[in-house]
């Protein structure tokens, strides 16, 4: 069987794949994407992430990057609900628009015991839910 030939004006283009559908996020799970999006612009940083303890109370921060500490926003954000009093997350959010966390994220949410750990763009658009 041979390979049919793109520039051939007989054979039809191929299709684009039909788009994935939006992932939707719930009112608690959309909250933590907008608190995420503004550590991330508040600091100028590179990635901001949200948590959600629980007893439902939220945490958010951004990338930390110092000569002498280095943290991912989850990181920061899991920091600062450790400090708070929280043993466990419910939710985790990363806006930034990386396709994946990167391990210490997942890593932190894993201790955590987060059960789901969202993906967003920078504008705040979910790209995924995965587990950590």
């Amino acid at each position: 069987m041979s390979t049919p030939d793109p520039s051939d004006p007989t054979v039809p283009p191929l299709a684009d794949p039909a788009p994935a559908a939006p992932l939707t996020l719930d009112a608690e799970d959309t909250k933590l994407v907008v608190l995420a999006r503004g550590a991330r612009g508040r600091a100028a940083a590179a990635e901001g992430a949200a948590v959600r303890d629980e007893d439902g109370r939220t945490y958010a921060a951004a990338t930390v990057t110092l000569p002498s500490l280095q943290l991912t926003a989850l990181q920061a954000a899991a920091a600062a609900a450790l400090a708070s009093g929280a043993r466990r997350v419910e939710a985790a959010v990363i806006v930034g628009g990386a396709q994946s966390a990167d391990p210490a994220s997942r890593a932190v949410a894993a201790d955590l015991s987060a059960p789901v750990l969202i993906l967003a763009d920078a504008q705040g658009t979910p790209l995924s839910r995965v587990a950590p």
